[in-house]
């Protein structure tokens, strides 16, 4: 590997560490704002969610184990190199295998927990991991395949089977990747919403009262903790909304307005979609994921190999 192979993950990730809690915090506020504005409420001013997460690390900390903080911030880690990947136009396919990795280690936290209504929350997040998952993957697949058949920087079709996993790789097309996987994009919507937890699909933690007894994964949780899981929560976002973005930058740097203006409509229609669906049963969440995946993923990964 050559040095600017180790130094841009390495200067992605200390970025998307700095920038994503920020953008992530301002992006919670702004859904607090619309949610209220859609319920016919004044709401929360835009900051409440900074306001929070700094409250909480003023409280005691208090755990139910030893090991419970050692996973979060394994969670928090991982999910902050997957960003840097990403964000640093690294391999998405390895993105998506440590932002898995990551879930992962936030479900052995509530785990350990050994809370039963923590448990309930582990168990039907792991259902949602289930679910989007191959989704995801076929995402992953969809990208490099799309990257040997769309036009190359110089107007010339790229030799078959020099597809790449590298995001970096969209500046030098011609062409969004959203031309020949647009179908994907669509299966990318449907299981954004459970990525994000929104309703419908909010069945691990929400943040709706009415829709919760206790707060599922985050039952046990307080303090600092909390306000780790919060933070790791915005790291999420950024990324995934980066995911959606990704559809839509292709040849210069300034297409990565395009990308923007699109993730922050992909995110206002999740808010949109969450104060409009009541919760559904984790039965049809899968199926319906695993159907989308197929369908939108399976079909479209077929055509393009036959391109």
């Amino acid at each position: 590997m050559d040095i600017y192979g180790f130094l841009a993950p390495l200067i992605g990730t200390i970025a998307f560490a700095v920038l994503a809690p920020i953008i992530g915090c301002l992006l919670a506020g702004v859904d607090r704002v619309l949610s209220a504005r859609m319920q016919g409420r004044v709401g929360p001013p835009l900051l409440q969610p900074y306001y929070d997460v700094r409250k909480l690390f003023e409280k005691e900390g208090v755990t139910v184990n030893g090991v419970q903080d050692a996973y979060v911030i394994c969670a928090l880690v991982f999910a902050v190199i997957a960003g840097g990947i990403f964000f640093s136009g690294g391999n998405l396919l390895m993105c998506v295998f440590v932002i898995t990795l990551s879930s992962l280690f936030f479900i052995i936290a509530a785990y350990s927990s050994r809370s039963p209504y923590a448990e309930l929350g582990a168990a039907r997040e792991t259902l949602q991991v289930m679910a989007y998952e191959p989704m995801v993957l076929l995402f992953a697949v969809a990208f490099c395949m799309a990257t040997a058949v769309l036009p190359g920087a110089l107007g010339s079709f790229p030799v078959l089977g020099a597809g790449s996993f590298d995001v970096a790789t969209v500046f030098r097309l011609d062409v969004p990747v959203i031309a020949c996987i647009w179908p994907v994009f669509l299966g990318m919507m449907f299981i954004l919403t459970i990525k994000l937890r929104k309703s419908p699909f909010d069945l691990s933690m929400s943040h709706h009262a009415h829709q919760e007894i206790v707060r599922g994964m985050t039952t046990e949780m307080s303090g600092s903790t909390l306000a780790l899981v919060e933070i790791l929560h915005w790291c999420e976002n950024v990324l995934f909304l980066g995911w959606v973005g990704i559809f839509f930058v292709w040849g210069g740097p300034w297409t990565i307005l395009v990308g923007i203006v699109v993730a922050l409509a992909a995110y206002f229609l999740e808010i949109l979609i969450d104060n409009n669906f009541a919760r559904v049963k984790w039965q049809f969440m899968l199926k319906s994921a695993w159907a989308v995946a197929l369908v939108a993923g399976g079909i479209n990964i077929a055509v393009l190999a036959f391109l």
